[in-house]
């Protein structure tokens, strides 16, 4: 089968069109036809050796995915050959790819490849942050960090849907645009105005109750001072690749929570994330979310969707297809 593979760390130029060995569904497994695999930080970051769980080369990148079941293995049920799926997995920049039955969820008419490749990590990750950990409720204020980004221009569109206020921070004034076009009223353009002054602003200096931070690295100070009281404050990421330097005074006299989210960690500690994959597919399919896709890119031309996605330029999710 075709893949594309990292044989070494490095930049964009080490992803490597290859051929390998097709993979067979073991026991518990799904084997399943990748169509279309969502490109993500965490790829960056396994590519150029700075994931924090990285292996060791030669490796396969690639966390999210939408295909259809080629074969099944022993003991597993809930999904057939020839069904739409969306797969969370590991090496799905690759035609196949066998994966535990647990990590695949069945899609609904409906909703596109690339739409439902978008799904397993980014959507997952803004829904799993508000609705499990933040406990975001109608009329409450959100801040969300980045929100032109996969994961902010998810977690706009849920909050919303949840009833909530929402305040979205974006890098500039093309990102703030855009943000504002998926309906969202208050936005902040960070490059010419201070983030946490205009937060204040909106909330008539209360602050929010909810603030996800997507960015990390200084960011994640900030977003403890735009907490209210009682506020919570979910952090799930480091695309800064600094690190975090605050002051315990901006969040414990609040009484503020702070929790942190990482999604590989979770499953291996118990999460099943297909009742949820089926509810976010199922609300794409209805039309109540837009999947923002900002390019598809052929698989063998991997690196240029890794260039793309370190320009920071990109607003929504980066698929390859691998047709």
């Amino acid at each position: 089968m075709r893949a594309v593979r990292i044989d070494e760390f490095g930049g964009p130029e080490v992803l490597v069109p290859v051929q390998v060995p097709d993979p067979v569904a073991g026991p518990g497994e799904v084997l399943v036809r990748v169509e279309a695999a969502g490109v993500n930080r965490a790829d960056v970051l396994l590519r150029s050796g700075s994931y924090h769980r990285a292996g060791r080369p030669p490796l396969i990148p690639g966390l999210e995915a939408a295909g259809t079941v080629a074969a099944v293995g022993a003991g597993v049920t809930g999904v057939v050959p020839g069904q739409r799926v969306a797969v969370l997995g590991a090496g799905l920049y690759a035609e196949l790819a066998a994966v535990p039955a647990g990590r695949v969820a069945p899609l609904p008419d409906g909703i596109g490849m690339a739409e439902a490749a978008a799904l397993p990590v980014v959507w997952l990750t803004a829904w799993y942050c508000l609705r499990h950990l933040a406990g975001l409720e109608e009329g409450e204020t959100v801040v969300v960090q980045a929100a032109a980004s996969g994961v902010g221009s998810a977690a706009v569109q849920i909050a919303a849907g949840l009833g909530a206020r929402v305040i979205a921070v974006a890098g500039s004034a093309d990102k703030a645009s855009w943000v504002a076009s998926l309906g969202v009223r208050d936005v902040v353009d960070a490059s010419a105005a201070d983030p946490e002054k205009e937060v204040a602003r909106l909330t008539g200096g209360s602050g929010a109750e909810v603030v996800l931070d997507t960015v990390g690295g200084p960011t994640f100070a900030l977003s403890l001072r735009q907490a209210a009281y009682a506020g919570r404050v979910v952090a799930l990421a480091n695309v800064a690749l600094q690190p975090s330097t605050i002051d315990t005074r901006d969040f414990y006299p609040k009484n503020a929570t702070i929790r942190g989210f990482q999604l590989t960690n979770l499953m291996e500690h118990g999460y099943d994330p297909r009742a949820d994959l089926r509810e976010i597919a199922a609300r794409v399919a209805s039309g109540a979310y837009r999947v923002p896709v900002e390019a598809v890119v052929p698989l063998e031309r991997a690196h240029e969707a890794h260039e793309l996605l370190e320009r920071r330029g990109n607003r929504g999710k980066i698929v390859l297809s691998v047709r």
